[in-house]
C-alpha cells in the first residue's frame, strides 16, 4: 500500500492540485501517445513537416493551453526533499500554469516558519497568459502560497541574470533545448550541496544529450543520481572542489 501524501495544506488546496493534475494527465495523453509529451519529440516530428524557421512556433501554439505538469509524486518527492534540506531559496525553471510551485511554495514556508531563514521560490515563464492562471490559482491557495512566489515572466535566461539569491534548489521543469543553458545561468549562485532537479531523463535523454554530458563531466561539480520515477528524475548535487567547505 503506497503511503498517504506528505503534503500539509488546507483541504481546498488538495483539492485544486488533484485537480490540476486530472487535467495536466489528460491534456498529455490527447497530445503524446506514451502519454508523455517530449519536447524533442515533438520538435522532431514537426521538422519534418514545416519549413525551416516554423516548428518552433508552431509547437509554442500547441503548448499555450497546456498544463505539462510535473508528475504528482515528483511534487511529493520535491516538497518531502525541500523540508529534509532546510532549502528556502529555489528557482523554478518551468513555471506553466504553476501546479508544482504550490508545492514549492507550502515546502519553503513550512521550512521558513520552523527555521527562521529567509528565502523565496523564483518562478519562471515565457507566455504571460500562462503566468496570468498561475497567479489566479496561486490565489485561490491563499496567501501563504502567493507571498512565498517572486514570478519572473519573459525570457529565462535574461530574467534569471539579476537578483539571484544563493540558491539551495533548481528545479528543470523545461524544453530540453534550455536546459543546460538555464543551468549554466544559475550555477555561479547554487550553493555548495544545492541539488537540481531535472525531469524526464531517461524518456527524454536524447534531448537531455548536452545538459547530461555536462553533469556526469567530473570538473563540472555535480554529483548525480537518475531516481526511479516515471521516465527519469534525475538529482545532481553540486559539490564542486572550489566551494569546500
Amino acid at each position: 500500500m503506497p503511503s498517504p501524501s506528505p503534503v500539509e495544506a488546507p483541504e481546498h488546496v488538495l483539492q485544486l492540485l488533484s485537480q490540476l493534475h486530472k487535467i495536466s494527465l489528460e491534456q498529455e495523453a490527447v497530445i503524446s501517445n506514451t502519454g508523455k509529451v517530449m519536447s524533442s519529440d515533438i520538435l522532431d516530428g514537426m521538422e519534418d513537416k514545416l519549413p525551416n524557421g516554423a516548428p518552433r512556433d508552431e509547437f509554442d501554439k500547441l503548448m499555450i493551453d497546456k498544463f505539462i505538469a510535473l508528475d504528482e509524486d515528483k511534487c511529493q518527492f520535491v516538497y518531502q526533499l525541500i523540508n529534509a534540506t532546510g532549502a528556502t531559496n529555489i528557482v523554478e525553471a518551468g513555471t506553466s500554469f504553476g501546479v508544482s510551485t504550490i508545492y514549492l511554495a507550502l515546502a519553503v514556508a513550512k521550512t521558513k516558519a520552523a527555521t527562521g531563514k529567509p528565502g523565496k521560490i523564483i518562478a519562471t515563464e515565457k507566455e504571460t497568459r500562462k503566468a496570468e492562471t498561475a497567479r489566479k490559482y496561486w490565489k485561490q491557495c491563499g496567501e501563504a502560497v502567493e507571498k512565498e512566489i517572486d514570478l519572473r515572466v519573459g525570457d529565462l535566461l535574461e530574467t534569471l541574470k539579476q537578483d539571484l539569491p544563493e540558491v539551495d534548489l533548481l528545479l528543470l521543469d523545461i524544453w530540453s533545448a534550455l536546459a543546460l543553458p538555464t543551468l549554466k545561468t544559475v550555477q555561479p549562485k547554487l550553493r555548495y550541496g544545492a541539488v537540481v532537479l531535472t525531469d524526464n531523463t531517461i524518456s527524454g535523454a536524447k534531448g537531455y544529450a548536452d545538459l547530461l554530458a555536462y553533469f556526469r563531466a567530473p570538473e563540472n561539480g555535480f554529483h548525480n543520481l537518475t531516481l526511479p520515477y516515471t521516465n527519469g528524475f534525475e538529482m545532481s548535487v553540486y559539490l564542486p572542489r572550489s566551494k569546500q567547505i
